[in-house]
């Protein structure tokens, strides 16, 4: 069996990330989503919020597909789950220069990990979960990046947390 994992922080979960997992999905006989948490970053939802937002929208994907938190390297994760693919998504040239230093030291980690990279399709290209948040913040419409239901939790924390800013 072919298990893969597409890992992520999915802060939160966008139409580029669904484009990635539905395609991903048909490259292996098991996909699994790696909810997890980076470092460098602030997120906008708890672990156990976004591990249930992703649930939510891949519920309908067709193919096996799994979602699991997780809190370790990704090269451990995926000896965890017996992967032998990881996916990941490539939106443009800065991508790629951030996911090739990646790749090579999760190569150093664990070779007998493939990483394969999925271009996003051109219409979701721009999209990133760190400009829908900020698009969110100024009060901008997000409606062209993500589904109704992260559009209104977006929203909702947004409001939630006193985030809002600009002119109301």
């Amino acid at each position: 069996m072919r298990i893969g994992v597409y890992p992520g922080t999915f802060d939160p979960i966008t139409l580029g990330h669904m484009d990635i997992i539905r395609r991903g999905a048909k490259l292996v006989d098991r996909l699994i989503i790696g909810v997890t948490t980076n470092i460098a970053k602030s997120p906008l939802f708890e672990d156990d919020e976004r591990i249930a937002m992703v649930k939510a929208e891949v519920a309908g994907i067709d193919g096996d597909v799994e979602v699991v938190g997780f809190n370790s390297l990704l090269m451990d994760f995926a000896d965890a789950q017996g992967a032998s693919i990881i996916i990941r998504g490539i939106r443009g040239v800065t991508d790629f220069e951030y996911e090739y230093q990646l790749t090579g030291m999760n190569r150093q980690l664990n070779a007998r990990v493939e990483t394969v990279f999925l271009m996003a399709d051109v219409s979701l290209q721009p999209i990133a979960s760190r400009l829908v948040k900020e698009i969110a913040i100024f009060g901008g419409d997000i409606h062209k990046f993500v589904t109704p239901s992260v559009r209104d939790a977006v929203v909702a924390r947004i409001a939630e947390r006193g985030l809002l800013q600009g002119e109301r």
